[in-house]
């Protein structure tokens, strides 16, 4: 076939360039992107067909991610709030789409010239920790995460932010158990016999796990899923075991009563590789974790416990088909007692020897294998240069609202906070305790500063905005908290319009600030030098040149005699102070405060889900048309079950008012059988594209967890009444 000279220039016009999806996904998807280099604009986000375990596809959310990029509604210029207009979505009326209403551009100089003067002028005012930085994972980037930002932030001698929001109470469980964040990598999960997914709904934000899981499937590997809703994951598993919210804890020691009581632990291994095992054995053995009252706490019924435990310690042993695998996800411990249930998940495989065999072991998070220089990045000592001359005090985001309005009532608290700079995040709309946040934020006395790519509900609430880049238009390295390939960022595009990366944003507005540091200069490539600098063994020969050429690049783990990965296989995997796996202190299930065990006598006697869209990120993607409609059949829905349902005369389709003594929400019935009885669901959303104006966070408490101080969406109880509200 021939092909003509137009076509051969057209070819010539383009470049395919290496990206890595940056959001916040366990999978750091290898992509490539097609540039036409007459125009500079990216024409195509494909797959990295040569990455070992994203293989080539993207998810529904990223396919399309030119959408987003390319999209009428992207920030691209700095912006500050006109005078006389207040803030909060009333200060242009109310109407989607009016936002940029209730600002004036402005040049990036005239931005940062004002937010050096303001946050020049609070901190000698009010001192340097009534600055609060609040952002999370936007990007997982290593610069755009926390690089120039921290240095920005421990040289001003702003509050620090405890990152707790997401995944604190399973990452400190997953340490204190094994004293690393690191797991069976997803390749191995073909090999395993019996693969539960436990709060992870694989087929909606892990999807490039969901092939290896196919293949151990073909194999003969059964699929069970432990979740109070049932996600795609659940629908398509051999097994969904629909689990009450926040008793996981009761399930993985009910499972250790039956795999203790019968005999089905591995001694072997258990002498070799734990420490507390005789204290653990004697407390699962307890009566309260048997079979028939686990059943009571946790609605599942006690065979289907015991079937569950005989089956999870006899794979991998003879005949079986292959290893127990547990796919861990952050779910479990975002309830009141969801660290310690994710600790007694994480103890299972010790107690059966399952991390022996290839495809055995768990997977919660590998973020623990990229040893990263992170203090050369973000440079703590810079603190001690601050006019506090020491640490500041620290802040957790889980406490917004708090944070906002009431933190410095008292004088040991520190100040009051007057300046809030958002940026990766957009707590309006994510943060617990919604009303409080939103309450604060609304103060006049309050500056804010939010770096963002669109009009977020946190933009609305914003003193100035600056526009911010996508993965498209900066340069970074990442790791992965789902596999093991460290990888670069290549810059495919130039920003657009004016975003500025977190990088020059930060270093520039430190020498608006006179930081004489010269830190503050640095760019990116030699901050990807000082990520990479670092003597961590499994780093080890792994340069910014060399991923430049090769896009991906293996972390160098141990292996054993036949070439394998297998963590925790054997003693001199564990990083705990004891060297070995930690069974102690043993786990002890309580229900948490706001559950249907103490819901019984409560005004508020169902269990509510704010859970994920499949195809957002969070809140992210949520203002996209083509990811609205994919998510169209739960946009703006109560899910109930229809025994619920028919205690209150609902029926599918009502407007229907959830409320407990935190706030309110309006939405529409929909009766099915995604959840169970005295359990109700509804999705996360930008609370602008809502009845109200609130999301499911109006509902939401700042309640901690009992481990790592996270946040605790899934433990909150509602009353849901049918409602005359207009709903649209």
């Amino acid at each position: 076939m021939e092909t003509n000279s137009t076509e051969v220039a057209r070819l010539d016009a383009t470049k395919v360039v290496h990206a890595v999806c940056s959001h916040d996904c366990p999978d750091s998807c290898g992509v490539l992107v097609t540039v036409d280099q007459l125009t500079g604009r990216a024409v195509k986000v494909q797959g990295d067909p040569s990455h070992p375990v994203t293989r080539g596809f993207l998810c529904g959310k990223v396919a399309k991610y030119l959408e987003r990029v390319y999209s009428p509604d992207r920030l691209l210029y700095p912006m500050r709030r006109k005078k006389g207009v207040r803030k909060g979505p009333a200060g242009y009326g109310g109407v989607r789409g009016r936002e940029a209403d209730a600002f004036e551009r402005i040049s990036w100089d005239e931005a940062l010239d004002e937010i050096a003067a303001r946050l020049t002028k609070i901190s000698a005012e009010f001192g340097p920790e009534s600055v609060l930085p609040y952002s999370y994972a936007g990007t997982i980037g290593q610069l755009g995460y926390g690089s120039m930002d921290r240095r920005f932030f421990h040289r001003l001698g702003a509050s620090q932010l405890a990152r707790t929001i997401c995944a604190e109470a399973g990452g400190v469980a997953l340490k204190n158990v094994y004293g690393v964040k690191l797991g069976t990598t997803p390749q191995d999960f073909a090999h395993a016999g019996l693969v539960i997914a436990w709060g992870a709904n694989i087929h909606g934000n892990n999807i490039h796990l969901w092939p290896f899981i196919e293949e151990a499937r073909r194999r003969g590997a059964k699929l069970v899923v432990i979740d109070p809703y049932k996600t795609r994951t659940a629908a398509l598993a051999d097994e969904h075991l629909s689990i009450n919210p926040g008793t996981d804890a009761a399930l993985a020691l009910g499972l250790m009563h039956v795999i203790l009581s019968m005999g089905l632990e591995d001694r072997e291994y258990i002498a070799a590789c734990t420490t507390g095992f005789e204290e653990l054995r004697a407390h699962a053995l307890r009566p309260e974790y048997s079979p028939e009252n686990v059943a009571k706490a946790t609605g599942i019924e006690p065979g289907a416990i015991v079937r569950l435990a005989r089956a999870y310690a006899a794979a991998g042993r003879k005949n079986s088909v292959g290893p127990a695998v547990i796919r861990l996800n952050y779910g479990i411990q975002r309830s009141e007692n969801g660290g310690t249930a994710a600790r007694a998940v994480c103890m299972l495989p010790l107690l059966t020897g399952a991390w022996k065999y290839k495809g055995g072991g768990l997977q919660l998070s590998t973020s623990g294998s990229f040893k990263f220089n992170e203090d050369a990045l973000q440079m703590p000592e810079l603190m001690l240069a601050s006019p506090l001359g020491r640490a500041s005090r620290v802040v957790n985001m889980s406490q917004l609202g708090q944070a906002l309005t009431s933190l410095g009532g008292d004088a040991k608290d520190g100040p009051r906070v007057k300046a809030l700079f958002v940026y990766n995040s957009n707590p309006a709309a994510v943060a617990p305790n919604q009303n409080d946040v939103l309450q604060g934020m609304l103060r006049e006395d309050l500056f804010t500063v939010v770096h963002e790519q669109f009009f977020t509900d946190t933009t609305d609430y914003a003193d100035v905005v600056l526009p911010a880049p996508t993965f498209l238009e900066v340069k970074d390295v990442q790791g992965a908290y789902g596999h093991l390939f460290v990888q670069v960022n290549s810059r495919a595009i130039a920003p657009l319009g004016e975003a500025r990366s977190n990088v020059a944003m930060f270093g520039e507005l430190g020498r608006r600030m006179g930081f004489e540091e010269a830190c503050f200069d640095d760019r990116e490539d030699a901050m990807i030098d000082q990520a990479l600098d670092t003597t961590d063994p499994w780093l080890a020969g792994i340069t910014r040149e060399r991923l430049e050429r090769d896009g991906h690049v293996p972390l160098q783990m141990p292996v054993n005699a036949n070439g394998e990965v297998l963590p925790f296989s054997t003693a001199e995997w564990f990083r705990t102070k004891s060297g070995r796996g930690e069974l102690t202190p043993v786990p002890v299930f309580s229900a948490p405060t706001e559950s249907r065990a103490h819901a019984a006598k409560g005004a508020y006697p169902l269990e509510f889900l704010p859970r994920k869209a499949d195809n957002y990120m969070n809140s992210t993607f949520a203002n996209i048309p083509l990811h609205q409609r994919m998510e169209a059949r739960t946009a703006g829905v109560l899910e109930m079950h229809a025994t619920d349902a028919a205690l209150r005369k609902i029926s599918t389709g009502d407007a229907v008012e959830v409320f407990n003594g935190r706030g309110s929400i309006t939405l529409r019935a929909l009766v099915n059988a995604q959840v169970s009885a005295g359990v109700v669901a509804a999705r996360l959303d930008w609370n602008k594209l809502s009845a109200d104006g609130v999301n499911v966070n109006a509902l939401t408490s700042e309640t901690l967890t009992d481990i790592g101080g996270g946040a605790t969406f899934y433990s909150t109880l509602v009353e849901v009444r049918k409602g005359h509200a207009e709903v649209r």
